[in-house]
């Protein structure tokens, strides 16, 4: 606190009830956004709902949602018919155990899509659409998880087996235990999950469970070593967890760890709140003592008015500071909410946390437009690239605005075909200089039979180090200050004071325009390298999606629509470099 609500608090009581008065107006009517790599943000509704419609906040008890069929296997693995039986018996779950619903359905949107949320009536900006209670999650926190079930049923020898896992292990150790052992949640007071664990998808077309060959066909070295790393650490966390414990190894098979981690990895939402809802008790219980405190004659108000803000700040610290400060990050599977789809750019749905109701909540975007009757209302799981939607999700976004690609690190490079293409010579010392500054990549991942950390929460696809190249900004800015410093003529490199760092700008016209002529002819290699063309790969997707009978594996046709959007960035970025 600073001086002015504390020191000279007798001549100035008003100054001292400012700081809890501030607080709490900044706390009171706010939502924690939830976002999949972000930290929860406190919005004062004001931005999320204009004040005058007070009832577009208002929820009516959930009604009965529709769930449409589909012909063709969705996007968790498991046919839309075959999961319409378990939704129907979620929804009656949600009625009954308190999640609100206004507004939205779960549907299908033709016969080549899965389940997902769709609206049957036409939403203001910031209406609430879904909400759930905060009991009825699965939730664990990071670094360290503590959960007195699992410690008890599952890990009872060694608990420290469960808390130091990485989030995903965690949840699919709670996964498993509803699906496997027993269905009632103690969180909950005791309620059973098992219609919601039910509803889930029982399988994922994610690439880890496909062929070497299926693998080899997405013409991308990054996915296909990540895919690999993902297997071995998987795979050391399951053999952790069952070395610490026989009771869990005799439940929960690795098969079953694996549908766990896959459920957790593709339908959590992530925070750094991790706090507790809003406790009127506290704040009660200081307004009383405050009174009591004056009324008795005990001290003044500046003094009562300096503890009560004490209180405040304090809890106000411990739900909103303490928790960035730590870098605690909470995990959280929200049911109903976790059909929402993913879209990369025009997300017409956000998930929140309601501090002040407990609970999770869907709403409707404040953008531009109003969601039309019928269409679903998207989320944004976070700047996902298509690596990680295929690796983690199991699908591949068109035109993906956050997708990139990643080339092989300059030292794998072909410098005699680069020499030629730009006219320059690389002189005697620039590869070493940049070696020394790290900016030429490792050449292997490291041996395919070694141990990963199974704490590590290693994802994607760059272990080499490759040049990062995004649809957003192109190439990495690092990568044209190494390839300027590496095609530079004796009489630049000694201007810039042979300094890697001095080539973070422009140097001269030429030096650029050879930078750039490296630069596009190294990802024009890379495209000429693929096994198939853009053409090629267009024509193989229309002919698999025309296929009669539905019959189109997602291990056959996720390859290739993966490789064209690869491809696809590539050509841009080369166009860019023209």
């Amino acid at each position: 606190m600073g001086p002015s609500s504390t020191s000279s608090s007798r001549g100035t009581p008003r100054r001292a009830w400012a700081l809890p008065m501030v607080l709490s107006t900044l706390c009171s009517d706010a939502r924690l956004l939830l976002c999949d790599s972000a930290a929860f943000v406190i919005v004062p509704s004001s931005h999320l709902a204009a004040s005058s419609s007070p009832p577009a906040r208002t929820l009516a008890p959930l009604t009965s949602l529709s769930a449409v069929t589909a012909s063709t296997a969705e996007r968790g693995g498991t046919t839309t018919a075959s999961r319409l039986k378990r939704t129907s018996a979620l929804m009656e779950w949600a009625k009954e155990n308190g999640i609100k619903c206004a507004g939205v359905e779960v549907s299908s949107g033709d016969r080549n899509s899965g389940l997902g949320l769709f609206l049957t009536q036409s939403p203001k900006p910031a209406d609430i659409v879904i909400q759930v209670p905060t009991k009825l999650t699965l939730s664990v926190e990071s670094p360290k998880e503590y959960n007195a079930v699992m410690e008890r049923e599952l890990f009872p020898s060694d608990p420290k087996a469960y808390r130091n896992a990485p989030w995903w292990a965690a949840l699919s150790v709670q996964l498993n235990y509803y699906d496997r052992v027993n269905p009632s949640n103690a969180r909950a007071g005791g309620i059973s999950i098992g219609p919601w664990i039910r509803s889930l998808p029982r399988k994922y077309d994610t690439p880890i469970h496909w062929s070497e060959s299926s693998l080899s066909e997405l013409q991308y070295r990054p996915t296909t070593e990540a895919v690999a790393l993902q297997k071995r650490l998987w795979r050391a966390q399951y053999d952790a967890l069952a070395s610490a414990s026989d009771v869990f190894a005799s439940v929960v098979s690795y098969d079953d760890f694996v549908w766990g981690s896959e459920t957790a990895r593709s339908r959590a939402f992530s925070g750094a709140y991790s706090g507790s809802a809003f406790n009127p008790v506290p704040y009660a219980t200081v307004s009383a003592l405050v009174v009591a405190y004056v009324g008795l004659g005990i001290g003044s108000w500046e003094q009562a008015a300096n503890g009560a803000a004490m209180v405040v700040c304090g809890s106000i610290l411990k739900d909103f500071v303490l928790p960035k400060l730590l870098r605690v990050q909470k995990y959280v599977i929200c049911p109903l909410i976790d059909m929402a789809n993913h879209v990369g750019a025009g997300a017409t749905g956000t998930v929140s946390f309601e501090y002040f109701s407990d609970g999770f909540s869907l709403s409707a975007t404040d953008g531009p437009g109003t969601p039309l009757v019928g269409s679903e209302m998207f989320i944004q799981y976070g700047p996902r690239s298509n690596d990680q939607l295929l690796q983690y999700y199991g699908f591949v976004e068109r035109d993906n605005v956050h997708d990139v690609y990643i080339l092989p690190p300059i030292r794998e490079w072909d410098i005699g075909a680069l020499e030629k293409a730009c006219g320059r010579m690389v002189r005697p010392g620039r590869l070493e200089k940049l070696d020394r500054a790290g900016l030429l990549g490792r050449g292997a991942v490291g041996d395919a039979n070694s141990s990963p950390d199974p704490t590590s929460n290693a994802e994607v696809a760059n272990d080499i180090r490759g040049v990062v190249l995004t649809r957003a900004s192109g190439i990495d800015p690092a990568v044209i200050q190494a390839v300027r410093a590496l095609i530079s003529t004796d009489g630049e490199w000694e201007e810039a004071g042979e300094a890697i760092g001095n080539f973070a700008a422009q140097v001269s016209l030429d030096n650029e325009r050879a930078a750039r002529t490296v630069l596009r002819r190294a990802m024009e290699a890379e495209l000429d390298g693929k096994a198939t063309t853009i053409e090629e790969d267009e024509n193989l997707l229309v002919a698999l999606s025309g296929r009669s009978g539905g019959g189109v594996d997602a291990e056959e046709m996720l390859p290739v629509a993966f490789r064209l959007e690869k491809k696809k960035l590539l050509r841009e970025a080369i166009q860019n470099m023209r």
